[in-house]
């Protein structure tokens, strides 16, 4: 169904933030006197959601003989050495994390160790270096606060809602989705255009275009 004009209204303005994080999750493989090093950026906006994505990515290089890692979410911030040398991997991780000036943002580099020690100075500057390319890579994307809507809604409005939801900012890219009888999907939206979301969704509601909404607790 062709789906054009939009049939709410609602005041609000998108906020702008003078906080980066990743534009893009990468994967970097660098290899230092036959040991490879492999960093993993990952997107993560909360504590728990970063040591989800640590602890994925581990299981990804499970066979490595360290998965070292390090997050900034928010206020919160952690390393792990993983059993390298006290202060040899996570902590320079940490530290390429800061002077990227991303946050939201998890790192894991995998070594698999080729045989050849690297030395305190060594296991530094590869750790640290290798997951300093892999956010140079991930590049930096501006971070809006968003509020998280859970919509439940029927396979054939799917894309009408998605229009509008891109005509208020949101990329379909940033929107999770699980399929069942209908489509379930956590939409992000900017906070600055939460009052204009909400009068979407309760007249797609009212039009019986959704099966529900509600807004989630946590926050994007």
């Amino acid at each position: 169904m062709k789906h054009t004009g939009r049939f709410w209204s609602a005041g609000g303005n998108m906020t702008e933030d003078h906080l980066f994080e990743p534009a893009h999750e990468v994967d970097v493989e660098i290899t230092i006197k036959r040991s490879r090093f492999i960093a993993a950026v990952r997107k993560a906006h909360s504590e728990d959601e970063a040591r989800e994505r640590i602890s994925e990515a581990s299981h990804i290089w499970h066979n490595a003989s360290h998965n070292c890692w390090a997050f900034r979410a928010g206020q919160a911030e952690a390393c792990s050495d993983a059993g390298e040398p006290s202060g040899t991997a996570g902590r320079p991780i940490l530290g390429a994390i800061k002077r990227s000036g991303l946050t939201h943002v998890a790192v894991i580099v995998s070594r698999y160790f080729g045989g050849v020690k690297l030395g305190v100075r060594g296991l530094i500057e590869a750790y640290g270096g290798c997951a300093a390319l892999a956010l140079e890579r991930a590049g930096k994307a501006p971070w809006v606060p968003s509020e998280k809507a859970c919509i439940s809604i029927p396979y054939e409005r799917r894309n009408a809602l998605l229009a509008d939801l891109k005509t208020l900012g949101v990329k379909e890219e940033n929107i999770s989705a699980e399929y069942g009888e209908s489509v379930k999907l956590v939409v992000p939206v900017p906070i600055g255009l939460v009052n204009e979301a909400e009068a979407m969704f309760k007249a797609y509601k009212r039009r019986f275009w959704i099966e529900g909404w509600e807004w989630l607790k946590e926050r994007g």
